[in-house]
């Protein structure tokens, strides 16, 4: 436990980020002061919303400092310290990723038990990302049964829970953007009813092929032409939970689309946007309910996993090119 090397952000990316703007510093092992724990992270999370985090722009999370680690969830075992009820040797899940071990509160940590499922699911399927997927889809744009949902980003992590929790409610047609043949053959095979390449023409176009009668529900990971097309796609009353809009994190200049926003009127659509921290009130029910579908074999959940530290800012590039399919993460 001498060596404890961190993902520092040494500059502010324009733009696309590069390697350029992480470096791998060594910082040693902490010491726990009283009611503080050590956590030797075993799985860091990387996410989308991260890139904003890198920009020093205000928003509703802090931007990440420059010459410091960043951070985001993780799991890890519990080796030094203990506190609230965290003793040595727990499983725990906490939000100070991107370093090798991580000194935390014992308060801000939260126990999870690795028999009920791996716990790199807690940093998906049963964690944020799920979440997100439930809450959103269920609370934000109350979908009913019977509806058709359009989910982009669909072969991502929240997005391939989004197309199956739909169907486990009794959707009536769940179509989803992906991009690749590879990754659309992955969205049939969990389930959705359809789904397509969105490099292989406009977004409009293939919308319109796959959901023939409308859309009743959008949950928007993209952004960009693909909320312009469900907006255009929606039925009256439509509702959409914009969650993300990937599109656009490194884009220089303002996106073109959505140019249609005037069809809100008339359709009297529904366009929400929802951050996860807001739905905790749910995590019992959500946990209990996906719990049970995994177990059930009703549900299934994709991750793509780099190994070691070092390469945690290729892990975070990787998955802004969208070469992850379901949960990207970094085992260290």
């Amino acid at each position: 436990m001498s060596s404890n090397r961190e993902i520092h952000l040494a500059s502010r990316p324009q733009g696309w980020p590069t390697t350029d703007n992480f470096r791998l510093v060594d910082a040693g092992v902490p010491t726990p002061g009283p009611g503080q724990i050590v956590v030797r992270n075993q799985y860091i999370s990387v996410d989308p919303y991260m890139r904003g985090r890198m920009n020093d722009v205000k928003s509703y999370v802090p931007p990440f400092a420059l010459d410091a680690p960043l951070d985001g969830g993780a799991v890890g075992e519990v080796v030094a310290g203990g506190g609230d009820g965290i003793n040595v040797g727990d499983t725990v899940l906490h939000g100070l990723g991107w370093r090798e071990y991580a000194l935390l509160d014992a308060g801000s940590a939260r126990r999870v038990d690795p028999d009920l499922a791996p716990v790199s699911a807690y940093l998906g399927v049963l964690g944020m990302t799920g979440l997100t997927a439930y809450a959103g889809l269920l609370d934000v744009a109350a979908m009913r049964p019977g509806e058709t949902v359009f989910v982009s980003g669909a072969a991502g992590a929240v997005g391939s829970m989004v197309g199956q929790i739909a169907k486990l409610k009794g959707a009536g047609r769940v179509v989803g953007s992906a991009g690749s043949p590879a990754k659309v053959e992955r969205l049939t095979a969990l389930g959705f009813d359809a789904a397509f390449d969105y490099h292989d023409g406009p977004v409009r176009d293939a919308l319109k092929a796959a959901a023939p009668d409308g859309i009743d529900v959008y949950f928007d990971n993209v952004g960009g032409e693909h909320l312009e097309a469900a907006i255009g796609a929606m039925n009256l009353h439509g509702r959409a939970a914009i969650c993300g809009m990937i599109a656009q994190y490194n884009a220089a200049e303002p996106p073109a689309a959505p140019r249609n926003l005037a069809l809100v009127i008339g359709k009297r659509l529904t366009l929400r946007g929802f951050l996860v921290g807001d739905h905790g009130g749910l995590r019992e029910q959500f946990v209990t309910e996906v719990a049970g579908w995994l177990r059930e074999g009703k549900l299934s959940y994709d991750e793509t996993i780099v190994d070691g530290i070092e390469n945690a800012p290729d892990a975070f590039l990787g998955l802004l090119r969208g070469e992850n399919l379901g949960k990207m993460l970094v085992r260290l």
